[in-house]
C-alpha cells in the first residue's frame, strides 16, 4: 500500500497582492475580490530564483532522503504547466544531480493542471508497486515557477505564488497510508483551457459537481464516508470555492484546512503537500485521522485522494 513517508516544502518571500495591481493590470475591483472575498492576502514570489532553485529549496529539507539517495526510484515532476522552463533548462536533472540521485528514473506528469501533484503520487505508489521491492522510494517535486502572464493568476479566481514542495512516497509502511484515489477530466475536444467568455461559465457551472463527484470516488474506495474525514487539506485556490464545496460535500467548515490561502497564494499542485506539512507542525492531525487531499485544476481536471495519519 503506497504510503507517504515525508514532505517537505519552501515558502519564499511574500508579496501583498495590492502590489501585484500594475504587474498583473489588476483594477480595484479584482483586488478587493481577490482580498475580501477570495481571502488572498499575500503571494509567494521569487523572482530571482529559477525554478530549478526553487524546487531544490524543498527538496533539500527532505527528512528520510539524506543517505538514503540510492533508495530512490523514481523522480517525478509534477507540473502545473507544461513549460516551466526555457529551453535549454532541465530543473529535474539539476535537482537529481544536486541531490546525488544517480540510481532514479526521472520524468514528468502533466495536463492535469494542478491536481497533477496527486496523479504523480498514485503514478509513483503504481510504479513501486509493481517493481516489488520494499526498501524503494520516489520522489515527488511539485510546485512551478509563474514566467509568463499567463501563469501568474487566474482572471477571477486566484493568484498564482511559487512555492514548492518534495514529497518522498513509499511502498508500504504505515505512517500515512493512501486507502482511496479519484481523478476525473471533463476537458474539451478543442483542448482549450482559458478561462474566458463561455469557456468560463462552463467551468463554473460543472466545478462543484465534478469535486463532489471525485471526493466521494476517493472515500468510497477507502472504504469510509465524508463524514469520516477528520481533515480536509485543499489546493489554495480562494476561500469561496471551499466554503461552497464544504456545505454541498456536508463537510464542516472547520476540517478544511484553509490557513494557507492568505499566505502563500495558489502554488499549483504544491497547495495540498503544503498543507499537510502545515497540519502537521499546528498539531491538527492524528494517529489514526483520515484526511483528504483534492484539487481542481485548468482543463477541467479534478482530483482526490484519502490517507489515513
Amino acid at each position: 500500500m503506497t504510503s507517504l513517508v515525508a514532505v517537505s516544502s519552501h515558502l519564499p518571500d511574500t508579496v501583498p497582492v495590492d502590489a501585484l495591481k500594475e504587474p498583473l493590470g489588476l483594477n480595484d475591483q479584482q483586488v478587493r475580490r481577490f482580498t475580501r472575498l477570495y481571502g488572498l492576502d499575500r503571494i509567494c514570489q521569487a523572482p530571482d530564483r529559477s525554478e530549478s532553485e526553487l524546487l531544490l529549496a524543498a527538496a533539500g529539507k527532505l527528512d528520510g532522503l539524506a543517505g538514503q539517495e540510492d533508495r530512490v526510484r523514481y523522480v517525478v515532476r509534477a507540473k502545473g504547466l507544461r513549460t516551466t522552463a526555457p529551453y535549454p533548462n532541465n530543473p529535474l536533472r539539476d535537482v537529481c544531480d544536486a541531490l546525488g540521485l544517480r540510481n532514479a528514473t526521472t520524468f514528468a506528469v502533466s495536463d492535469h493542471g494542478c491536481a497533477t501533484g496527486l496523479l504523480a503520487f498514485d503514478v509513483a505508489g503504481m510504479l513501486l508497486e509493481a517493481d516489488g521491492d520494499p526498501d524503494a522510494l520516489a520522489l515527488i517535486l511539485a510546485g512551478d515557477k509563474t514566467l509568463t502572464p499567463f501563469s501568474q493568476w487566474v482572471a477571477d479566481v486566484s493568484i498564482m505564488g511559487e512555492a514548492t514542495a518534495a514529497v518522498l512516497v513509499g511502498p508500504g509502511g504505515g505512517r500515512d497510508r493512501m486507502l482511496g484515489y479519484a481523478a476525473r477530466i471533463r476537458g474539451r475536444e478543442d483542448g482549450l483551457i482559458d478561462l474566458v467568455g463561455d469557456l468560463a461559465k462552463e467551468a463554473v457551472r460543472i466545478y462543484q459537481d465534478a469535486l463532489e463527484e471525485v471526493v466521494l470516488a476517493a472515500t468510497e474506495e477507502a472504504g469510509i464516508t465524508v463524514a469520516d474525514l477528520d481533515l480536509v487539506l485543499p489546493h489554495n485556490v480562494n476561500r469561496v470555492s471551499w466554503t461552497v464545496a464544504a456545505k454541498n460535500l456536508g463537510i464542516p467548515a472547520d476540517k478544511i484546512y484553509l490557513g494557507n490561502i492568505g499566505a502563500t497564494g495558489h502554488s499549483f499542485c504544491a497547495d495540498p503537500y503544503i498543507n499537510y506539512q502545515s497540519v502537521r507542525e499546528l498539531g491538527l492531525i492524528n494517529p489514526g485521522d483520515h484526511y483528504l487531499m483534492t484539487s481542481a485544476g485548468l482543463g477541467q481536471s479534478f482530483a482526490a485522494m484519502v490517507l489515513q495519519h
